[in-house]
Protein backbone atom coordinates (compact mmCIF):
# COMPACT_ATOMS: atom_id res chain seq x y z
CA UNK A 1 0.00 0.00 0.00
CA UNK A 2 1.52 3.41 -1.23
CA UNK A 3 2.35 5.92 1.32
CA UNK A 4 0.83 9.66 0.27
CA UNK A 5 4.08 11.81 0.67
CA UNK A 6 4.40 13.89 2.55
CA UNK A 7 2.58 11.97 4.62
CA UNK A 8 0.03 13.89 7.15
CA UNK A 9 -2.02 11.40 9.56
CA UNK A 10 -5.50 12.10 11.06
CA UNK A 11 -5.65 13.99 14.21
CA UNK A 12 -5.79 11.48 16.81
CA UNK A 13 -9.47 11.82 18.88
CA UNK A 14 -10.20 10.17 21.79
CA UNK A 15 -12.24 6.89 21.78
CA UNK A 16 -14.86 9.27 24.02
CA UNK A 17 -14.86 11.43 21.41
CA UNK A 18 -15.54 9.13 19.27
CA UNK A 19 -18.10 6.95 21.17
CA UNK A 20 -16.24 3.79 20.65
CA UNK A 21 -14.74 0.94 22.65
CA UNK A 22 -11.10 0.87 23.46
CA UNK A 23 -10.55 -2.07 20.91
CA UNK A 24 -12.66 -0.32 18.09
CA UNK A 25 -10.88 2.93 18.74
CA UNK A 26 -7.37 1.39 18.18
CA UNK A 27 -8.61 -0.50 15.24
CA UNK A 28 -9.79 2.36 13.50
CA UNK A 29 -6.47 4.14 14.10
CA UNK A 30 -4.65 1.27 13.46
CA UNK A 31 -6.10 1.39 9.86
CA UNK A 32 -6.94 5.12 9.69
CA UNK A 33 -3.98 6.90 10.81
CA UNK A 34 -1.32 4.51 10.06
CA UNK A 35 -2.37 2.63 6.86
CA UNK A 36 -2.05 -0.78 8.67
CA UNK A 37 -2.98 -3.87 6.17
CA UNK A 38 -6.49 -6.02 7.46
CA UNK A 39 -4.42 -8.71 8.48
CA UNK A 40 -1.98 -6.52 10.58
CA UNK A 41 -5.20 -4.69 12.48
CA UNK A 42 -6.80 -8.02 12.87
CA UNK A 43 -3.51 -9.86 14.44
CA UNK A 44 -2.50 -6.65 16.97
CA UNK A 45 -6.85 -6.43 17.67
CA UNK A 46 -6.67 -10.53 18.51
CA UNK A 47 -3.72 -9.99 20.87
CA UNK A 48 -5.10 -6.45 22.26
CA UNK A 49 -8.34 -8.62 23.46
CA UNK A 50 -6.22 -11.21 24.23
CA UNK A 51 -4.35 -9.17 26.67
CA UNK A 52 -7.45 -7.19 28.46
CA UNK A 53 -9.10 -10.68 29.03
CA UNK A 54 -5.61 -12.42 30.93
CA UNK A 55 -6.09 -8.69 32.98
CA UNK A 56 -9.08 -8.72 33.55
CA UNK A 57 -8.89 -12.33 34.87
CA UNK A 58 -5.88 -11.58 36.90
CA UNK A 59 -7.79 -8.60 38.71
CA UNK A 60 -10.54 -10.95 39.39
CA UNK A 61 -13.26 -9.15 37.05
CA UNK A 62 -16.36 -10.56 35.71
CA UNK A 63 -15.51 -12.75 33.19
CA UNK A 64 -18.37 -13.17 29.71
CA UNK A 65 -18.36 -16.47 28.48
CA UNK A 66 -18.89 -15.18 24.54
CA UNK A 67 -14.96 -13.27 25.90
CA UNK A 68 -13.57 -16.29 26.86
CA UNK A 69 -14.15 -18.47 24.04
CA UNK A 70 -13.22 -15.86 21.72
CA UNK A 71 -9.60 -15.46 23.99
CA UNK A 72 -9.29 -19.38 23.42
CA UNK A 73 -9.30 -19.33 20.38
CA UNK A 74 -7.29 -16.45 19.59
CA UNK A 75 -4.81 -17.57 21.63
CA UNK A 76 -4.28 -20.97 20.53
CA UNK A 77 -5.26 -21.17 16.78
CA UNK A 78 -6.61 -17.09 15.22
CA UNK A 79 -2.83 -15.71 16.08
CA UNK A 80 -1.29 -18.17 14.81
CA UNK A 81 -2.72 -18.29 11.63
CA UNK A 82 -2.87 -14.57 10.76
CA UNK A 83 -0.68 -14.43 7.69
CA UNK A 84 1.31 -11.32 9.52
CA UNK A 85 2.31 -13.57 11.84
CA UNK A 86 2.63 -15.95 9.94
CA UNK A 87 5.15 -14.26 7.97
CA UNK A 88 7.15 -12.02 10.71
CA UNK A 89 6.71 -14.51 13.70
CA UNK A 90 10.44 -14.14 14.36
CA UNK A 91 10.17 -10.51 14.84
CA UNK A 92 6.91 -10.56 16.63
CA UNK A 93 7.41 -13.62 18.81
CA UNK A 94 10.09 -12.25 20.85
CA UNK A 95 8.78 -8.85 21.12
CA UNK A 96 5.72 -10.48 22.60
CA UNK A 97 7.27 -12.64 25.16
CA UNK A 98 8.77 -9.05 26.60
CA UNK A 99 5.45 -7.43 26.46
CA UNK A 100 4.34 -10.13 28.50
CA UNK A 101 7.19 -10.44 30.93
CA UNK A 102 6.88 -6.63 31.16
CA UNK A 103 3.18 -6.67 32.38
CA UNK A 104 3.64 -10.02 34.74
CA UNK A 105 6.81 -7.31 36.26
CA UNK A 106 4.25 -4.61 36.48
CA UNK A 107 1.59 -6.85 38.01
CA UNK A 108 4.32 -7.86 40.41
CA UNK A 109 4.83 -4.71 41.63
CA UNK A 110 0.98 -3.42 42.06
CA UNK A 111 0.63 -6.70 44.26
CA UNK A 112 3.46 -6.02 46.58
CA UNK A 113 2.04 -2.26 47.13
CA UNK A 114 4.81 -1.34 44.57
CA UNK A 115 3.61 0.61 41.99
CA UNK A 116 5.25 3.42 40.44
CA UNK A 117 5.61 5.17 37.24
CA UNK A 118 7.81 2.28 35.91
CA UNK A 119 5.29 0.01 36.65
CA UNK A 120 3.24 2.37 34.56
CA UNK A 121 5.39 2.50 31.70
CA UNK A 122 5.90 -1.22 31.46
CA UNK A 123 2.18 -2.39 31.76
CA UNK A 124 1.85 -0.34 28.18
CA UNK A 125 4.16 -3.06 25.87
CA UNK A 126 1.67 -3.86 23.83
CA UNK A 127 2.04 -0.57 21.90
CA UNK A 128 5.55 -1.88 21.44
CA UNK A 129 4.09 -4.34 19.28
CA UNK A 130 2.22 -1.14 17.50
CA UNK A 131 5.17 0.38 16.89
CA UNK A 132 6.75 -2.87 15.68
CA UNK A 133 4.17 -3.50 12.91
CA UNK A 134 4.04 -0.14 11.42
CA UNK A 135 7.89 -0.44 10.77
CA UNK A 136 7.44 -3.93 9.26
CA UNK A 137 4.90 -2.79 6.93
CA UNK A 138 5.88 0.86 6.26
CA UNK A 139 9.57 0.76 7.14
CA UNK A 140 11.64 2.33 10.26
CA UNK A 141 11.45 5.50 8.55
CA UNK A 142 7.80 5.77 9.08
CA UNK A 143 7.76 4.25 11.95
CA UNK A 144 10.01 7.06 13.51
CA UNK A 145 7.84 9.93 12.23
CA UNK A 146 5.16 8.65 13.48
CA UNK A 147 6.29 6.88 17.06
CA UNK A 148 5.11 9.62 19.26
CA UNK A 149 1.45 9.15 17.91
CA UNK A 150 2.09 5.57 18.21
CA UNK A 151 2.65 6.23 21.97
CA UNK A 152 -0.60 8.91 22.43
CA UNK A 153 -2.80 5.46 21.68
CA UNK A 154 -2.09 5.00 25.57
CA UNK A 155 -5.25 6.05 26.65
CA UNK A 156 -4.48 5.20 30.54
CA UNK A 157 -2.91 8.92 32.66
CA UNK A 158 -0.57 7.94 35.66
CA UNK A 159 -2.70 9.68 38.16
CA UNK A 160 -5.98 7.26 37.61
CA UNK A 161 -3.40 4.50 37.46
CA UNK A 162 -1.86 5.96 41.05
CA UNK A 163 -5.58 6.42 41.88
CA UNK A 164 -6.60 2.51 41.97
CA UNK A 165 -3.48 1.42 44.31
CA UNK A 166 -3.77 4.60 46.25
CA UNK A 167 -7.31 3.57 47.37
CA UNK A 168 -6.84 0.43 47.49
Amino acid sequence: MPIPEPFKPPVLQSELELNMTGIDWIKENLQRVFLLPDPVVDWLCMVFASLQFFDDVADGAPIDRKDLNATIWNAAVGIHQNQFFITNSHHLVPLLAVVILKWQASDHAELAGNADAKSFVWRAGYYDLILMAISITHGPCFATENAHLVMSLYGEKFDDYMKEFNNA
